[in-house]
C-alpha cells in the first residue's frame, strides 16, 4: 500500500517507548514514565475522531530477564493512567534472536490488532520513532508515520514514507489524510 492511497482510517497503533513516553531502556518502573510532548493531546484527538487507539511495543527486557511481566504491566498501567485506557496493548516479550513473528519489524502485532478489532489492516496506521515501527506497518500493508528522535537513524528518516516533526504533527497528518511532500518533511 502506498502512502498516497486514501483509505478510511479506523485505528492507530503507537509505539510506546520514544513515541508516547520517553525511552528509558528496559524500564520496569512506573515512576520513570514520562510522557512525550503532545502525547495527551494527540491521543485525545485520535479518540475524538472515533478511532481505536492501541500500543505495539517490543519489550525484550522480559526475554532478557531484566524485568518481569508484572513490572511491564505496571508501566503500561501508568501509561493508561496518564493517557486514559488504551483500546488494546500488543506486546512482544521476545529477544531478536527468537525470530518471533510479532516482534517489530515483523508485522505480527499490527496484524493481531486488525484481527482483535475486526478491522481491515489497511484501515490502520502506525506511528513510531524508529525504522522497525515503520517496517512493521509496511509489512502489514498499512500507513505509517515516523516521528524522529535522537535514536532515529538518518537512513530511517530518508526512506520513511511519511515523516512528522512530532506526535502532534503525525496525528494531524493521519487525520487530514495528508501525505507530506519529501521537501517539507523534517530532517534530524
Amino acid at each position: 500500500m502506498t502512502q498516497n492511497t486514501v483509505q478510511q482510517l479506523n485505528g492507530v497503533l503507537l509505539d510506546r517507548d520514544g513515541t508516547l513516553i520517553k525511552d528509558v531502556p528496559y524500564n520496569g518502573d512506573p515512576d520513570l514514565v514520562e510522557l512525550m510532548p503532545g502525547a495527551v493531546q494527540a491521543v485525545a484527538r485520535l479518540r475524538a475522531a472515533g478511532l481505536k487507539v492501541g500500543i505495539i511495543s517490543n519489550q525484550s527486557g522480559i526475554g532478557r530477564g531484566l524485568f518481569t511481566n508484572e513490572q511491564l504491566w505496571a508501566v503500561n498501567r501508568r501509561v493508561d493512567e496518564l493517557l486514559g485506557p488504551m483500546d488494546a496493548w500488543f506486546i512482544c516479550p521476545h529477544v531478536p534472536e527468537d525470530g518471533c513473528p510479532c516482534r517489530k519489524p515483523q508485522p505480527g502485532m499490527v496484524l493481531a490488532a486488525a484481527s482483535h478489532w475486526g478491522l481491515a489492516v489497511q484501515s490502520l496506521a502506525v506511528i513510531g520513532d524508529i525504522g522497525a515501527d515503520i517496517d512493521a506497518a509496511e509489512a502489514a500493508g498499512c500507513r505509517s508515520v515516523l516521528v524522529p528522535t535522537a535514536v532515529t537513524l538518518q537512513t530511517e528518516v530518508a526512506w520513511a514514507p511519511q515523516v512528522a516533526a512530532d506526535l502532534t504533527a503525525a496525528v494531524t497528518a493521519l487525520l487530514d489524510n495528508a501525505s507530506t511532500p519529501r521537501s517539507q518533511q523534517v530532517a534530524v
